[in-house]
């Protein structure tokens, strides 16, 4: 999913180095081939300690990619959430209009279809894939899900959101996350289906391992990349858009 922050200030953020990531060095788009004239090799955008981001359409370089222990992403919904959020003053329900938040693109206007989806779970041995109510009629049938309890008092947002997942239980695991009103905000937000850092770290703890490699095929505002680089784990995202 596209966010408001370019990609160039989130490795600035995610490295912690003084300098920028310089624009200039970014994907060109092509193959490369190894020193051993070997087989082709997808070139990051951006490659350092265990981090790789890929930048295009994950539909094109997903094939080309090694598979990875898991995935954990938060694929566009297909409910036209790019139009921004909407909801009403006060409690209750009652009260004026709020106007919506509007994004300049329209990323939320179709689902990935079955297809995307079959690239993404053939690439990797286990998957997390939040908004999964929204995509269970094309995925397979998952028997162990999660719930992430927001602990919200606002009556016009959700209390929760369900993630799908390839993990073999028969259970539903709560993970809660406090993300109400004011509670929980991130140091910076520029997503309106953005997920807290803190979710997706209590998402790899619970279900990966460190030295592992976690891949986020739609990496929006990037709260995988940097859940991923807590623990030690192995990150590798794909986005559409540099901006």
């Amino acid at each position: 999913m596209a966010t408001g922050a370019r990609l160039p200030d989130l490795l600035h953020l995610c490295s912690g180095k003084e300098k920028a990531f310089s624009e200039s060095e970014g994907w060109n788009g092509t193959l490369v081939e190894d020193d051993a004239g070997g087989d082709g090799l997808m070139k990051p955008y951006y490659e350092h300690a265990g981090i790789s981001i890929f930048l295009g359409d994950c539909r094109e370089i997903l094939p080309q990619l090694d598979r990875v222990d898991w995935t954990l992403t938060d694929p566009p919904y297909g409910i036209r959430m790019s139009k921004g959020f909407e909801g009403f003053e006060g409690f209750g329900g009652s009260g004026p209009l709020i106007a919506r938040r509007q994004y300049p693109d329209c990323w939320d206007e179709n689902r990935p279809s079955s297809g995307t989806f079959g690239l993404i779970l053939r690439g990797s041995e286990q998957a997390i894939i939040w908004g999964g109510n929204f995509f269970a009629d094309i995925l397979p049938r998952a028997t162990h899900w999660l719930v992430w309890d927001k602990l919200n008092t606002m009556p016009s947002f959700g209390d929760c959101e369900l993630a799908w997942t390839s993990v073999d239980r028969k259970s539903v695991k709560k993970i809660t996350v406090e993300w109400n009103g004011l509670i929980g905000k991130e140091e910076f937000r520029d997503h309106p289906t953005q997920k807290p850092i803190l979710l997706m770290k209590q998402c790899l703890k619970q279900y990966s391992g460190e030295g592992q490699r976690v891949r986020d095929p739609f990496m929006g505002s990037g709260t995988t990349l940097f859940a991923a680089k807590q623990p030690g784990i192995q990150a590798e995202v794909i986005e559409i858009e540099e901006k």
